[in-house]
């Protein structure tokens, strides 16, 4: 890509890809220049140094959080829908856990993550919790949505399905030949693994217990 042709956005998508790819830790300018075919001190002229490209990356990442978030809806649709969103977006971006972990460390600065944290807690206040118990139940969801992606059961992208059914088959040995005295109920779940994990099935479950969790909190206090 010529450097006359690069725009803010162009950088950051590109590195999007990148950090996907390889992780955060792999994103440097001097490896995005290489990806677009520039030089350095092209993207200089769009972000002055990584940290700033960092928060351009998070705030595009989150912008899409609140997007189909209507405020006259009931306040359980309207928490279901961030973390339904969050999820799909760090489910689409891998990179996005690591950059809500650690690469910005200041991320209530970001505007879009503002945003949404303001979003969930007029959704809690609606659902009647005070401010810090609002502010307890986001704090929650943000790092129960980061550990549902990060651990989910799947295997990694670039293992072949002839590596995925060995893999899913050592594990069922493993965990089918424990002493069924000691451990009746994982020698039951081991006998389960006969298929890869449904994905879907997970990551809804996941959403149900978070959110099941705060409604019947909400109903309790009511």
């Amino acid at each position: 890509m010529a450097a006359d042709k690069l725009t803010r956005e162009s950088v950051v998508e590109r590195a999007l890809e990148l950090a996907n790819e390889d992780g955060v830790e792999a994103l440097t300018i001097r490896r995005l220049a290489g990806r677009l075919g520039v030089t350095p001190m092209a993207l200089y002229w769009h972000f002055k140094n990584k940290d700033e490209l960092v928060w351009a990356l998070a705030e595009h990442l989150l912008a899409g959080v609140t997007a189909d978030v209507a405020p006259g809806d009931p306040w359980q649709k309207r928490l279901r829908a961030m973390v339904r969103a969050l999820v799909d977006a760090m489910r689409e971006h891998p990179s996005l856990p690591a950059f809500l972990h650690s690469a910005v460390e200041d991320k209530h600065e970001l505007e879009s993550f503002k945003g949404a944290t303001e979003a969930a807690l007029d959704a809690l206040s609606a659902a009647g919790f005070s401010p810090v118990e609002g502010y307890y139940i986001a704090t929650y969801l943000l790092n129960a949505s980061i550990a549902l992606v990060k651990d989910h059961p799947g295997w990694p992208a670039d293992m072949s399905e002839a590596e995925q059914a060995e893999a899913l088959r050592l594990r069922r040995l493993h965990i089918e030949t424990l002493p069924r005295d000691r451990y009746p109920r994982m020698v039951e779940y081991g006998a389960t693994l006969h298929a890869p994990p449904d994905i879907e099935r997970y990551f809804t479950f996941g959403i149900d217990l978070m959110m099941e969790g705060v409604e019947g909190l909400a109903r309790r206090r009511a």
